[in-house]
């Protein structure tokens, strides 16, 4: 009676051992899984190009780009080069020229945020913005994003025009990672590094601006400490002043010009 059952198990032993599957991928990827969603590991390459005309020539694994300007075949364009691509969009504030500005009500839309264009949005309003951010997202999933990053996640910390407090910020930003996950996409954390230690949890990576020159890529260490990719850029510091620090902590480290058009320099 014992050797059908040994015969099964040898026979499910063939099977995980066999041919390459999609971990062969995630590794190549410099990813892992994670309940089935895509999971960058620390230190993968990537590039990030949110202007211009895209440049699919560049020979990293991880791309991230515009949402609302690159269609579904640009994707699977990327993904025929066996890239990994991130849908940018702004989930905290409003951005005048979105095919969707006019469904945001006047209520909800507060003082500029330093962008031409961007206004902060009331995040504490999410039985409006639930609705618009997960047709954002839907539209991410459509196009066949494996992942968002979500700009603008840290209205608490400036001047909006309303009083959003940090519990505020908390819930909508867990808000925009469950939309995400819901879709199947990985989400990731950008900025916001005062709540990391809460949020870490939450969220599949990290993008940051700017860490190395404010002297604050020490608080990002939980992500990586949890096995998450934090895509980091720089935009004034010369590579030779953030680049050995950024290797240490294990970052995947750009230096970019504040357009993010298609240059770039790696550490």
């Amino acid at each position: 009676m014992k050797r059908p059952i040994l015969l099964v198990a040898l026979l499910l032993l063939a099977g995980c051992t066999s041919a390459p599957d999609d971990k062969t991928d995630d590794k190549r990827d410099g990813a892992r899984d994670s309940g089935g969603r895509w999971q960058p590991e620390p230190g993968v390459a990537w590039q990030w190009q949110l202007s211009g005309r895209l440049d699919t020539s560049v020979d990293v694994p991880v791309y991230d780009i515009d949402g609302f300007d690159h269609s579904k075949a640009t994707v699977a364009a990327l993904h025929d080069k066996d890239r990994k691509v991130i849908c940018y969009l702004s989930t905290g504030a409003w951005e005048d020229w979105r095919p969707d500005a006019g469904k945001f009500p006047k209520s909800v839309v507060g003082k500029g945020n330093g962008w031409e264009g961007e206004r902060w949005l009331d995040i504490r309003r999410t039985d409006v913005l639930e609705p618009l951010m997960a047709a954002r997202l839907d539209m991410c999933r459509e196009k066949g994003f494996d992942a968002v990053e979500p700009d603008n996640m840290d209205g608490y910390d400036n001047t909006t025009g309303f009083p959003i407090e940090a519990a505020d910020q908390l819930r909508y930003n867990r808000l925009i990672a469950r939309l995400a996950h819901e879709r199947g996409m990985s989400v990731g954390l950008k900025n916001d590094l005062d709540q990391i230690p809460e949020l870490v949890k939450d969220f599949d990576f990290a993008v940051n601006e700017q860490c190395a020159q404010y002297d604050e890529c020490t608080t990002l260490e939980p992500f990586v400490k949890a096995g998450k990719a934090v895509f980091h850029v720089e935009y004034e510091l010369p590579t030779d002043r953030f680049c050995a620090e950024a290797r240490r902590l294990k970052l995947s480290s750009l230096l970019k010009k504040y357009e993010l058009g298609a240059w770039r320099r790696a550490c």
